[in-house]
């Protein structure tokens, strides 16, 4: 048997092998794209809780802040909490405590930062020689082991006797001091609230 013998056995096959490859590159064309796999983690929660609340102590074992939330969101990907209507409660030996609440906030993955959004209201109990004093603003940023917030926003302080409007805060409580950043101004009259 001779090649071209051969080659005309062949010969009917070969527009077969065309024309399956042409139905294969046919049928590649008109499948929907596959879906591309993600490149990052999910930014899903593994737990909630509803209704809870913490107590952090001190060395001495003393309670040192207090903090409920209606509900609490645990990320694992970068291990922070949402909280919905967090309440923090701030307790001194020295001091009376600070009472903050907002509509919600994030806790950081170290639980040393809380940033706090919506209806944030900060209200330090009246002491001796002291009224009672509330601070309202948006958005907070509490360093609760350094008894530090700050926020850039406007805020609106009052207590007994003054009502102060200004843009911006820093709050120390271990130095009970306020520094108002910008367009600082105060009416000195009674709270009518």
């Amino acid at each position: 048997m001779t090649f071209a013998s051969r080659a005309r056995h062949w010969l009917p096959i070969i527009p077969l092998l065309g024309l399956l490859g042409l139905t294969y590159w046919l049928n590649q064309q008109v499948q929907p794209l596959a879906v591309q796999a993600e490149t990052g983690p999910r930014h899903d929660p593994d737990a909630s809780m509803e209704n809870f609340s913490a107590i952090k102590f001190d060395d001495q074992g003393h309670p040192r802040f207090l903090m409920a939330a209606k509900k609490m969101l645990h990320y694992p990907d970068d291990d922070t909490a949402t909280l919905d209507m967090p309440r923090i409660t701030t307790l001194s030996q020295d001091h009376p405590p600070i009472h903050t609440a907002a509509r919600s906030g994030t806790v950081n993955n170290r639980s040393d930062e809380i940033f706090l959004t919506g209806d944030v209201e900060v209200v330090r109990e009246a002491s001796a020689g002291r009224s009672e004093l509330t601070l309202q603003t948006e958005h907070l940023h509490l360093l609760p082991n350094k008894d530090w917030a700050e926020t850039a926003d406007p805020v609106v302080i009052f207590d007994a006797q003054m009502t102060t409007h200004a843009i911006g805060l820093e709050m120390d409580n271990k130095a009970r001091t306020l520094k108002l950043l910008a367009q600082v101004r105060s009416i000195h009259a009674p709270n009518p609230q």
